[in-house]
C-alpha cells in the first residue's frame, strides 16, 4: 500500500504547553480555551461554519515519535491493546477533539474544552452533529466505572 501524506490546514493554540497535566479528554477540559488558526489558503472553507456550536478538531500528535501496540492508558495501570485506548502514541499519530465553537474571527476559530498541546497541527475540521453520531446500546468496554475519573484526570509521564 501507498504512504498516506497530510498537509495541516492550521494550528492548534492553547495554554499546555507540555504533555504532563494536559487534561486528556475535551469532557476533562472545561473551561480551558484555545485559537484554531486556519491557515489563509484554508479559510474559505470555513464558510457557514459559525452556525455550529460543536466542531470535531482531527489533528496530529506532533510530539509523539513513537508507538507502542500496547500501552497502559491514562486511567488504567493495565495494558491495553493501543487500539483500544485513546492514547496518543499511536501508528498513526492522529487526535481528535470535539470542542465548543465561542466564535469565528477571520481565520481564527476561539474554542473552549480543548485538551490539544499548544502548535498541533490540525488536520481537518467538521462540524459535530449529535445525529451523524448517534450510536445506541454503547459498551466502553475496560473503561466501564472509570467515568467519573476522567473529568479531573491530567496526563502524566507516560508518554513523554
Amino acid at each position: 500500500m501507498k504512504s498516506i501524506t497530510f498537509q495541516p490546514i492550521g494550528i492548534i493554540h492553547t495554554s499546555f504547553n507540555e504533555k504532563t497535566n494536559t487534561p486528556i479528554q475535551p469532557s476533562s477540559a472545561k473551561g480551558y480555551k484555545g485559537v484554531v488558526e486556519v491557515f489563509p489558503e484554508y479559510v474559505d472553507g470555513l464558510k457557514d461554519i459559525e452556525g455550529f456550536s460543536h466542531l470535531i478538531l482531527i489533528y496530529h500528535f506532533h510530539l509523539s515519535t513513537d508507538y507502542k501496540l500496547q500501552v497502559k492508558p491514562f486511567l488504567d495501570e493495565k495494558a491495553r491493546g493501543v487500539f483500544a485506548t485513546r492514547a496518543p502514541k499511536r501508528p498513526n499519530g492522529i487526535g481528535m477533539s470535539i470542542v465548543k465553537l465561542v466564535k469565528v474571527e477571520g481565520s481564527k476559530l476561539h474554542v473552549a474544552n480543548i485538551d490539544a498541546l499548544d502548535g498541533t497541527p490540525l488536520l481537518d475540521i467538521k462540524p459535530y452533529v449529535p445525529q451523524f453520531n448517534n450510536a445506541r446500546n454503547v459498551k466502553i468496554g475496560w473503561l466501564t466505572g472509570k467515568k467519573n475519573v476522567m473529568k479531573t484526570k491530567r496526563a502524566d509521564d507516560r508518554f513523554s
